[in-house]
């Protein structure tokens, strides 16, 4: 679901507002007039670094959501998206990398059947996901987010020689300049397809081969990722995951996120989307303690990866003994870590143009934006919040943001 920010300093003929001091730009047409009376506080999508950064939508905004039609609702999103990527001058044929949140397992062929034929060839990279909760809008059965090439700009298609045609639609890579966006790998034979049995610690070996593989095919390797989202279907995994996870990555290992989702196929026990940049400024940062002294590095990720002009921070929780159950206070703590994160690696959150809320309880969903709209004010940046539950005991929520300055 998305929303078009009501009140812009500027707006111009191509529908963006953009602050003098920054290179986002704001998307303010293709919203929906139904986003724009929910007033919600994230854009419809903000272009900035290169790319174009789509919300997450449920629908189209402008039309009644088709109950119980997971192909109506798939058919309406992605026509909505394509009017924002218009009005951000791009279009879906520039898509690079999309995430499909379903509500129900079961809809996977169903979406697929749909989202076929707005890709019929080259489809951007794709993470599909099954969410616990129900969509912020609670007839939701999908949401689609989405990261966009603008016209003009270089995509090419990544696909590791000898491997066999993707057995859905989307590709494994997708590279534009010097960034790729990996696919959400699962443990599948890449030769053949068929899917590779085996506890979490082989199923994480055989994603993260997989994904060494396509990294190799855009000339790159593990040490130029620099975002990863791990799914997996037990929270009770997330140790021996890290244990097969640390070995593929240097001392600086990438941001990263992991979340417990429901998973398209019975037999994954793991997710893992990437993405990797091959620049030599290659900077890890680790986020500050709250009187300003050091941080602790954690060995499984970095707090913050910053490359160019991006930076790429870890999802961050805000559980403390303090916060122990209440949603507003973990949503404070979160927001004042990112914004120590940001200052250590030289940006402000008035660089952030991208953010993913992950949820334990969406009837929390408004507690949690009493909180987050005050702290940006205004301007804010595209955004995707659904009820997947982060990892941890008593973790109510967990952030995720990009930045570009």
């Amino acid at each position: 679901m998305r929303a078009i920010i009501a009140t812009l300093l500027a707006l111009s003929s191509a529908g963006f507002a953009s602050a003098q001091s920054s290179p986002r730009q704001l998307v303010t047409t293709g919203g929906g007039a139904l986003r724009t009376a929910a007033n919600l506080p994230f854009s419809a999508a903000v272009k900035a670094g290169g790319f174009v950064y789509v919300a997450g939508a449920v629908g189209d905004g402008e039309a009644p959501l088709p109950k119980g039609d997971v192909r109506a609702q798939t058919r309406q999103t992605l026509d909505g998206i394509q009017k924002t990527l218009k009005a951000a001058g791009s279009s879906l044929a520039n898509a690079a990398s999309v995430t499909v949140y379903l509500r129900n397992a079961a809809d996977t062929a169903a979406m697929n059947e749909v989202y076929a034929t707005y890709f019929p060839t080259n489809p951007p990279a794709r993470t599909t996901v099954v969410v616990t909760q129900p969509l912020a809008n609670a007839d939701g059965l999908v949401e689609i987010s989405m990261i966009a090439i603008p016209d003009g700009g270089e995509r090419t298609v990544i696909h590791p020689d000898g491997w066999a045609k993707v057995p859905s639609p989307y590709s494994y890579g997708i590279k534009s300049g010097n960034t790729l966006f990996l696919a959400g790998l699962v443990s599948r034979s890449g030769l053949s397809n068929a899917n590779v049995p085996g506890d979490i610690t082989a199923q994480t070996k055989t994603v993260l081969d997989n994904g060494a593989a396509i990294l190799k095919q855009a000339g790159m390797s593990y040490g130029d990722v620099t975002t990863a989202r791990v799914f997996i279907a037990d929270a009770a995994m997330f140790q021996p995951m890290n244990a097969a996870y640390r070995p593929y990555f240097s001392d600086t290992p990438p941001a990263r996120l992991t979340v417990k989702a429901g998973l398209p196929g019975a037999d994954f026990a793991i997710e893992v989307s990437m993405i990797a940049v091959k620049d030599a400024t290659r900077t890890a940062f680790t986020t500050p303690n709250a009187d300003g002294t050091a941080g602790r590095a954690n060995g499984n990720l970095s707090s913050a990866i910053g490359v160019g002009n991006t930076l790429y921070l870890s999802g961050i929780i805000g559980n403390t003994p303090a916060t122990r159950g209440d949603m507003k206070a973990q949503a404070t703590e979160i927001l004042a870590r990112v914004e120590r994160t940001l200052k250590a690696a030289g940006f402000a959150k008035s660089d952030i143009v991208d953010a993913t809320v992950f949820m334990a309880d969406m009837t929390k969903f408004g507690e949690m934006n009493e909180v987050y709209r005050p702290w940006f004010g205004g301007n804010f940046p595209a955004r995707a919040t659904v009820g997947i539950g982060p990892v941890g005991d008593d973790v109510l929520l967990e952030m995720m943001f990009t930045a570009v300055k």
